[in-house]
């Protein structure tokens, strides 16, 4: 599989019947996969017929991780089998292994083992009562022991139309089931390949009202579009109710096209507390305090510039996880978090703005009360952030060496981890246990490494190497502590450090 995934532009994954499950759970590993591989293909996967896999919890994780796109469910009009297992699975269990011996025969028609009448009316009354029950429940219904997610792609011989909302497709399931009878929804299982190839010439046809009064708006005409795909467009007792469970399919408001440009006049508006920010970074860099940016912020006193700031900063909070919060929903376009546009300003917001989250949490102690900020205090909007920073980074080629210190730090989390590191100096200081010691001492030394590769690179803003930044007072802290422990203590067993100074 990492062989075919390196040479390949696509995976597309298909499945029918159980094949599909298959198929489906094969799809949902390699999506869980790929996530942490760099330049990884796009994954499609298409069912025919397949029963349904999971349980609304499965759903709105897919939901979630925005892979709903990624599934597409092929349905025909009266196939039982997406459909059996609403009816509880004890009371089929015995038609489910005639069924599938019946399917999977190599002369079904003649050999196989095939249901009779009697059993064939059973299931199917069986089928439809419990489907009906759980298409009424509405969104309720999507509760139960299995839930769709993904595309449903409903076909027939006329057409086909595509619904991703669950309740909507329990609906239409049930809608298309009744219309059927116990014959037809067994041997529908098996006209997959014929329908696939009426529905696709389908789009080199023209289509047109049949009935009477054209419709008012495109809504409408679309609906009319989409019944006549059905074929129960001359059915008044299905059409109906399908025109409500389209109704529901339609998304709540706009459409997230809509809603993404909506987001991006709103980003407009609140640059301006961006900007304010930006100016007060200038300001604190080019300071005669020499505090740099973070220790001015959180060292600030009782000032209309310092809470201005603090306040800009709230205001940028509340509309990144208002982004965040929609996206849960699945209110945004799928690959809104793969757009350049979306994925460069929350990295900018990001640089900027928690190195005053880091600042604040530390001036006001939360990390006595609940832990160091890593671990216990950050915001989900940052972790969020940062995955999709580096999903784009796996893409792209490497920055080229910088020749000045960068506008903003590169690691957003820089300070964080110069506050954990003072903690460490401070314990060693105070902890009597060597082997504690020996701990907190290799801590230090792995932040040193880190934070002297990031100046060497000049990915620091210059902030960072100010002369009374807290940075600069920690590399002599540990200086003076070295040469309090080490007497015989030289600069050349510390390459990046002579006297407190950073050496790239």
């Amino acid at each position: 599989m990492v062989e075919v995934i390196k040479n390949s532009k696509s995976i597309v994954i298909t499945g029918h019947s159980i094949g599909g499950t298959t198929a489906s759970l094969c799809a949902l590993w390699l999506l869980s996969s790929l996530q942490s591989v760099s330049s990884s293909p796009p994954v499609l996967c298409i069912t025919f017929g397949s029963p349904l896999l999971g349980n609304e919890s499965l759903s709105r994780a897919i939901l979630r991780e925005r892979w709903g796109g990624n599934f597409c469910h092929v349905v025909s009009k009266y196939d039982i089998m997406p459909r059996l297992l609403f009816a509880p699975l004890a009371s089929c269990t015995a038609q489910l292994h005639l069924l599938l011996q019946h399917w999977t025969a190599p002369q079904f028609g003649n050999h196989g083992v095939q249901l009779g009448d009697e059993a064939k009316a059973e299931l199917f009354l069986s089928v439809a009562a419990h489907l009906q029950v759980a298409s009424e429940a509405g969104e309720e219904g999507a509760t139960s022991s299995y839930c769709p997610f993904g595309n449903y792609l409903f076909c027939s011989q006329e057409g086909a139309i595509c619904v991703d909302n669950a309740a909507s497709v329990i609906k239409m399931m049930y809608l298309t089931f009744i219309a059927g009878n116990p014959s037809c929804c067994i041997e529908d299982h098996l006209k997959y390949g014929e329908y696939v190839g009426k529905f696709c010439s389908q789009f080199l046809n023209k289509r047109s009202f049949m009935q009477g009064e054209l419709p008012q708006s495109s809504w409408d005409a679309g609906v009319a579009l989409a019944l006549q795909s059905l074929g129960i467009s001359g059915q008044e007792s299905a059409s109906e109710p399908a025109k409500e469970c389209l109704k529901i399919a339609r998304r709540l408001g706009r459409t997230p096209n809509l809603k993404s440009a909506d987001l991006a006049v709103r980003l407009s508006r609140i640059t301006p507390y961006r900007a304010e920010i930006e100016w007060y970074k200038g300001s604190c860099d080019k300071s005669d305090e020499k505090l740099g940016y973070y220790d001015a912020f959180k060292l600030r006193g009782s000032s209309k510039r310092g809470d201005k700031v603090n306040m800009n900063r709230h205001k940028l909070a509340a509309f990144w996880n208002g982004v965040i919060e929609m996206l849960d929903k699945n209110e945004l376009p799928h690959d809104f978090h793969r757009r350049s546009k979306w994925v460069n300003a929350s990295q900018f917001y990001m640089l900027l703005v928690e190195p005053l989250e880091i600042a604040e949490y530390y001036r006001s102690n939360m990390h006595r009360r609940k832990g160091h900020y890593l671990k216990h205090g950050r915001e989900r909007r940052f972790e969020i952030f940062d995955r999709w920073w580096r999903e784009k980074r796996v893409n792209e080629e490497k920055n080229s060496k910088r020749i000045k210190f960068a506008g903003l730090t590169q690691d957003s989390c820089f300070w964080a981890k110069v506050e954990e590191a003072r903690d460490c100096v401070a314990n060693v200081r105070s902890e009597s246990d060597a082997r504690k010691q020996v701990l907190l001492w290799d801590s230090i030394n792995k932040f040193e490494m880190y934070a002297a590769r990031l100046v060497e690179r000049k990915e620091v803003s210059e902030d960072v190497v100010a002369k009374n930044s807290s940075y600069k007072k920690l590399l002599e802290e540990l200086t003076e502590l070295r040469s309090a422990v080490h007497p015989f203590w030289t600069a050349t067993q510390f390459p990046c450090l002579r006297g407190g100074e950073v050496v790239p």
